[in-house]
């Protein structure tokens, strides 16, 4: 029957590939949804930094006013002893949690939430940064950083500015062993062999040489073991012209 592939492994959790979340220091999500925060504001202070494994950004630690205790992620230009605010009525500041309907057009945001609540999904990768780019019937129209506009419900929260860390993947790896810790500290398998590489039974690439030998194309139904490649592609290989000018007009 030949033998699992590594997303079928990946996915059983089994432990070559689990997570070592027992090391990982936070989940640096914003403080519960409540009055203070739909009312008013609550001030904080920058009293270190965090350097969690997990995440390719920098953690602040920040010291609410009634004592309370939260760890975000930090924005270029954070320092200790800065301030921090979180709430509808907040500066509009670097690090700053506010809703999105509160927040002006044009500026830079990172860890959005999906649903009011959730406490951030989206753009957390360092040096990412979404735009707010209108409001529109009771929405909020945000550019992402993959260029990809979505629109948001106004109540949710995002951090202001552009997250720490940018420029983390220009710097050279220079030799193997550095990209090898770099994904030992998430616990991701390196190196892997491609899937052209395999025999037919190890992978539906294999068995073939340089080349993949059928299409890469798969439904979105597929099943796990055979579910590699282009999944639901609309199209494959290089756009032409005409295709170019069709969609411009």
């Amino acid at each position: 029957m030949g033998k699992a592939l590594r997303q079928q492994k990946a996915g059983k959790g089994s432990p070559a590939y689990r997570r070592p979340s027992h090391r990982f220091r936070s989940e640096a999500k914003f403080r519960p949804l409540d009055e203070i925060e739909k009312a008013g504001r609550l001030d904080g202070e920058v009293v270190g930094f965090v350097d969690a494994p997990e995440r390719s950004s920098i953690l602040m630690d920040i010291v609410f006013s009634d004592r309370t205790r939260l760890t975000l992620i930090a924005p270029e230009g954070a320092e200790v002893g800065g301030r921090v605010s979180v709430g509808s009525k907040a500066d509009i500041e670097f690090g700053n949690v506010l809703p999105l309907g509160a927040i002006p057009e044009g500026l830079p945001v990172y860890n959005i939430e999906v649903a009011p609540g959730d406490g951030g999904k989206l753009v957390r990768a360092s040096g990412g940064s979404g735009t707010i780019v209108s409001r529109e019937k009771g929405l909020v129209y945000v550019k992402l950083p993959s260029k990809k506009v979505v629109t948001f419900d106004p109540r949710c929260r995002a951090q202001v500015g552009v997250v720490c860390g940018g420029g983390r993947l220009d710097a050279p790896m220079l030799k193997a062993g550095t990209a090898f810790y770099k994904h030992h500290a998430l616990n991701r398998r390196w190196p892997h062999s491609r899937g052209v590489k395999m025999n037919a039974y190890n992978h539906p690439f294999g068995g073939k040489q340089h080349h993949k030998g059928k299409s890469s194309c798969v439904s979105h139904g597929t099943p796990p073991g055979r579910k590699v490649g282009h999944i639901g592609a609309r199209s494959t290989g290089r756009r032409s012209a005409k295709m170019e000018e069709a969609k411009l007009a």
